[in-house]
């Protein structure tokens, strides 16, 4: 086994990595680029090296650098984790020369899956299904056009070089040949540099069923299926396993298919060849064939280690570091059924549009598995893919883990950015996926209802009321406890929404709510009951914002008492007290000049100063308190000339 390795990626598969060798002994060296010097799996690793800027291509694409890393700090062996130089044939090579391991499989192999056309032939050769179509060298339009034909519309124009959707075109009729083959041609041209396309049936009710396989360099096996169909635009979004419906026979015979893949390139390390399923007839034996073959450890690997039991991570470290398969396949064996769904930094409503933020609350619950490689107070940036995390359950049957995973999504709590959080709960509830009646389309033909915002009832509205006043807590604010009124009007933001909630005390932790006609009786007592119901949920608060996690996330904006204060001091001429407090310190005396932005007085309030500001230019007309004075809210405070 290694003594050290370094970990050539980020975020939740370096961390990953990271769990395993703690768990083996390995020593860990991480990399990082200028916006992760202080990420979470930098951190957790023993040694850390700094790679450069914060771009991929000055950092974490940056081989050499990489390398020079690893020698530097006297790493036996590098493992690549997913994207960025995980299935680089040629960085593979670069490491083998400076006398390092490359965890995974060769350069030969890496290649000889890397284009969809000559793996696609390589397949056939090993006697594994493919799809029919062509993808042979001639790419003339009109003799595409011509093997289109003879395929049988509808076809689909697929990059030989390509990768998540990108270069893909479905083509429904002869008409619509030509003006698909140019988009795909340019998009894959763009993306990849290389412009070959190959043509393949277009499979009326596709599937995604991919099978996890494991190598070392002779021999292989494989750990069954995961069942990828639930996505959106060729990007997964909920994986599970095994796949539902799967048969006994069909089963062995991907399984064999996938091991006969694997063996015809001597494959080493964890792959995975992901197959293209006609689900129009159920699953069925001779309705399988051969899309493409991943090279690397697979985003959605945990859901086979929760029904095998296998750490895929140490079985990648132990056969590169020389051992043999640390089983044959009649000793793995299948149990229960396990789902990811993975969370992203993204505006569902908005089309799916990555975001950004800070993350300034973030908890998963008990009794799931989650993946991630941030921790509150951390920034998704826009240099690298938004995933927050990956939610990961494993129960006895399908129904069980799939509640567990509903379960797990309502209770999980982000704050700081926008997420597709709501949509992967409704998504788990959807009836088709719950019937296990999914293929590739199910999403964009539910997209409205899957992708619409969730709308706060008048009970979260109120909770959001109470969190923004500071009431949520065990003890309200000592300024709130000692004098203050008994009722407030809590004035929030949903979008472009004002929401205005009218709270009253009835005594120790009881409160009574208006929000319009809706009045709830709301009591804090180890957690919400709310008209008599106890509600699983939680409140956070960060300045300007408040946020109740209730099964859904629901964040408000809580305006700026000053900023309001000040806008319509400007207006009216007079500057008021927006909280109820202690006035601490007067600056100004009648007569006195000042400009906008000027400080007139300091007023405590919720165990903060606050200080109040000139809205404008002018003359100060009165002085209506005096430091030292306790004021409610909308008290007069200072008088200007008039605007």
């Amino acid at each position: 086994m290694f003594q050290k390795i370094l970990i050539a990626n980020r975020g939740e598969i370096a961390c990953r990595v990271i769990d395993t060798c703690r768990l083996l002994g390995v020593r860990t060296v991480a990399v990082y680029s200028d916006v992760d010097a202080q990420a979470r799996h930098v951190v957790m690793a023993d040694e850390a090296v700094s790679l450069g800027g914060a771009a991929p291509a000055d950092s974490y694409l940056r081989g050499d650098a990489i390398i020079a890393a690893a020698l530097q700090t006297g790493a036996q062996a590098i493992h690549p984790g997913y994207g960025f130089l995980s299935e680089n044939p040629a960085f593979v090579e670069l490491v083998e020369a400076a006398g390092l391991t490359f965890i995974g499989p060769s350069a030969q192999a890496i290649r000889a899956m890397g284009l969809k056309d000559a793996a696609k032939d390589l397949m056939e050769t090993a006697g594994v299904p493919v799809v029919p179509g062509y993808q042979g060298d001639n790419q003339d339009p009109a003799y595409l056009a011509e093997r289109a034909a003879g395929i049988g519309y509808p076809v689909l124009i697929k990059a030989v070089a390509g990768g998540g959707g990108k270069g893909m075109r479905k083509v429904d009729t002869p008409e619509a040949f030509g003006d698909a083959l140019d988009a795909a041609v340019s998009e894959a041209q763009k993306a990849f540099g290389n412009g070959h396309v190959l043509i393949e049936k277009w499979v009326t009710t596709p599937r995604h069923i991919e099978v996890q396989v494991f190598g070392d360099g002779t021999r292989a096996v494989h750990l069954f299926e995961r069942d990828c169909s639930l996505q959106r635009r060729h990007q997964k979004v909920i994986e599970e396993a095994p796949a539902p419906g799967m048969t006994e026979e069909m089963r062995a015979a991907m399984g064999a298919a996938a091991v006969r893949a694997a063996e015809a390139i001597g494959y080493a390390g964890a792959g995975t060849v992901e197959f293209i399923v006609d689900g129009s007839d159920g699953l069925r034996a001779d309705r399988f064939y051969f899309m493409e073959m991943n090279t690397r450890l697979q985003v959605e690997h945990p859901v086979t280690e929760a029904i095998t039991g296998v750490d895929l991570v140490e079985w990648q470290l132990r056969v590169a570091s020389g051992e043999a398969l640390p089983a044959a396949q009649e000793d793995l064996t299948l149990t229960g059924h396990a789902f990811e769904a993975r969370l992203y930094a993204e505006d569902v409503p908005a089309g799916f549009l990555p975001a950004t933020g800070r993350l300034t609350h973030l908890a998963f619950p008990d009794g799931a598995r989650a993946d991630t490689g941030v921790r509150p107070g951390d920034v998704i940036s826009p240099w690298y893919d938004p995933m927050i995390a990956k939610v990961i359950v494993h129960g006895p049957t399908r129904s069980t883990a799939l509640l567990q995973l509903e379960r797990a999504l309502a209770s999980t709590q982000v704050a700081g950015t926008v997420t597709n959080l709501s949509f992967l709960r409704k998504l788990s509830r959807q009836a088709e996926f719950v019937a296990g009646d999914v293929d590739t389309g199910l999403i964009e033909r539910d997209l409205d209802a899957l992708a619409a915002a969730p709308v706060p009832c008048s009970r979260a509205r109120s909770l959001a009321a109470l969190g923004a006043l500071g009431l949520d807590r065990a003890q309200p604010a000592e300024g709130l406890h000692l004098w203050a009124p008994l009722g407030w009007t809590q004035v929030l933001m949903l979008g472009e929404e004002t929401v205005s909630v009218r709270v009253e005390a009835l005594g120790a932790g009881r409160f009574r709510c208006a929000v319009g006609e809706a009045i709830h009786d709301v009591r804090r007592n180890d957690g919400w009951v709310i008209d008599g119901t106890r509600i699983p949920a939680e409140i956070a608060r960060e300045p300007g914002a408040v946020h109740v996690f209730w099964g859904n996330v629901y964040s408000f904006g809580i305006p700026d008492p000053l900023a309001v204060a000040a806008e319509a001091g400007g207006a009216s001429g007079v500057v008021e007290a927006p909280m109820p407090g202690l006035v601490k310190a007067v600056f100004v005396e009648a007569g006195a000049e000042v400009s906008a932005g000027d400080r007139l007085a300091v007023l405590e309030a919720m165990k903060m100063e606050h200080t109040l500001v000139a809205p404008r230019d002018g003359r100060v007309e009165e002085v209506l308190v005096a430091a030292g004075a306790q004021v409610e809210a909308g008290a007069a405070l200072v008088r200007m000339d008039e605007a």
